[in-house]
């Protein structure tokens, strides 16, 4: 199973060209991706450089129709013709969504710097080695205040779903809303953290939590080891950080472990000032 995270900056690329083409193109030349996490996704925004109102999670629909689009907008806010302009983070899977939730991050106030709220989309998928819960998300850049809030929300999300695993909620004989939903114990975690490796932000989610085995493991330590993790921003003449580090990361709860087989960064391509990340599962 070949999934793949990637902050695409709204298509943008080092080139300030917008395309969404170009995105889909990136992904299939390096990979078949059966599950794709996009983080930057717009809609509706014409006041964001190279966009003109596009509907990205349509084209994006258009582009890979075999699989099922989950969106989860962060920024969600009227335009002054009625319509709405939505920014957040796109799940699209081949394989099937048994369930889907749309988290809003915490977002404590800080009038320091400029932020805007941030989301997690997590799905539910069906495959042939059983349930596998997926989580996109893309954490505050500026206030560290934020990101912070943000770090134990993705924790508390794992140990949510890992209590919900050990004990389902009790069926309701008419269903309906009440219906089960599986919650697995096997997830994965990726996405732009806009922190670097050994950070204190980064440390705090990966930091060991006592008996009930809700932290998240990094992938690339996984794999890798002691090899420092492969940078996934400001390479290919990009302006900004003004310098390589990476700040993408796939990560696992602890069930999921045994699955991973390998974690790649793409860094020939120039269609983002971010690098995607690419995860190989065993089926």
């Amino acid at each position: 199973m070949k999934l793949v995270s990637w902050n695409i900056q709204w298509a943008r690329g080092c080139d300030g060209h917008v395309s969404t083409g170009r995105i889909a193109r990136a992904l299939n030349d390096f990979a078949d991706a059966d599950v794709i996490c996009l983080q930057e996704v717009a809609r509706g925004y014409d006041d964001l450089p190279g966009l003109t109102g596009d509907d990205q999670v349509a084209q994006f629909a258009t582009l890979f129709p075999d699989h099922a689009p989950i969106f989860a907008p962060g920024a969600d806010s009227l335009r002054p013709d009625g319509t709405r302009r939505q920014f957040g983070n796109l799940t699209l899977s081949r394989l099937p969504v048994l369930a889907a939730w749309r988290h809003l991050l915490p977002w404590p106030a800080d009038g320091t710097v400029p932020s805007m709220q941030r989301a997690c989309v997590e799905v539910v998928l069906g495959g042939p080695s059983g349930g596998l819960r997926v989580l996109n998300t893309h954490l505050e850049y500026y206030s560290r205040l934020q990101r912070m809030a943000q770090i134990e929300a993705l924790r508390a999300l794992n140990a949510e779903a890992l209590a919900h695993a050990a004990a389902p909620p009790a069926a309701k004989a008419a269903g309906g809303a009440f219906a089960a939903v599986p919650r697995p114990a096997a997830a994965l975690l990726c996405g732009d953290l806009n922190c670097e490796p050994g950070s204190d932000e980064f440390m705090c989610l990966v930091a060991p939590d006592g008996s009930n085995g809700a932290r998240w493991h990094d992938l690339w330590a996984h794999c890798h080891g002691a090899v420092a993790h492969a940078d996934t921003v400001g390479l290919h003449g990009c302006d900004w950080p003004g310098r390589r580090f990476c700040c993408d990361f796939a990560l696992a709860s602890a069930p999921l472990l045994p699955r991973v087989q390998a974690v790649e960064v793409d860094q020939s391509t120039a269609a983002s000032d971010h690098q995607p990340v690419w995860i190989t599962l065993a089926d």
